[in-house]
């Protein structure tokens, strides 16, 4: 018969602050991805709009129906496929609207196929050749703090989280940003820094379930230092 293992107090405090701080994480994921498939599906919209509608044959039409096709079969679950399909536009139509959405996709993909250095390459690619859209280009900043918060990376991940804010500080998701950053400055220890995030979380968006989130975060986490 096996014996019965007591936690003390401190273990269970440390144990419910790391499965909350797993939860906002998930959700954050899932916010973030459900935007960034917002992206997609309107370049997609934008891009056969052009190739549909246009009569003229050009690079343009080509690359726009080569990223139709890989979206296709993305969206049919053939990563694999898509992914062949996807970095073909992105070589060849590197600096046009098509290599730009290309690009964008892949370091989803491997956002979503937890390849995170690969997703890291490709969103650094996108911000280094692609300007002008901010709302993308702070998700492109989020997509690599993600990437650098699966692998533990935490200084590196609060950084980018807030890259994520200053880019685009009215975007639809700067909460979430906000609360990324507080979240990976709270696992690093920075409990100062991870401060500051959460007063002006509460500043700004004190009516959201955002900020009754970083609340319960910051007090589990000072709570559990609290018992050590």
């Amino acid at each position: 018969m096996q014996n019965k293992v007591k936690l003390t107090k401190r273990q269970i405090k440390e144990d419910k602050f790391a499965t909350f701080m797993l939860t906002t994480k998930d959700q954050f994921m899932i916010n973030w991805q459900l935007y960034v498939i917002g992206i997609a599906v309107v370049g997609l919209l934008i891009t056969a709009g052009v190739y549909y509608l246009t009569t003229r044959t050009s690079a343009n039409d080509e690359a726009g129906s080569k990223l139709a096709t890989a979206i296709l079969d993305y969206r049919q679950g053939n990563n694999q496929v898509a992914i062949l399909g996807l970095t073909q536009v992105a070589e060849n139509y590197s600096g046009d609207d098509a290599g730009e959405q290309a690009t964008f996709l892949l370091g989803k993909i491997s956002v979503e196929s937890k390849n995170y250095p690969d997703a890291i390459r490709y969103y650094e690619e996108y911000l280094s050749k692609y300007k002008t859209d901010k709302l993308a280009r702070a998700a492109a900043l989020a997509g690599i703090a993600a990437s650098n918060e699966n692998q533990g990376n935490y200084s590196d991940a609060a950084g980018k989280f807030m890259s994520a804010v200053d880019e685009y500080p009215s975007g639809p998701l700067v909460a979430d940003y906000n609360l990324g950053a507080m979240r990976c400055y709270l696992l690093q220890g920075d409990v100062d820094k991870a401060r500051e995030r959460l007063e002006v979380i509460k500043d700004k968006y004190s009516e959201t379930s955002v900020y009754n989130v970083a609340m319960r975060m910051f007090a589990e986490k000072a709570g559990a230092q609290a018992k050590s």
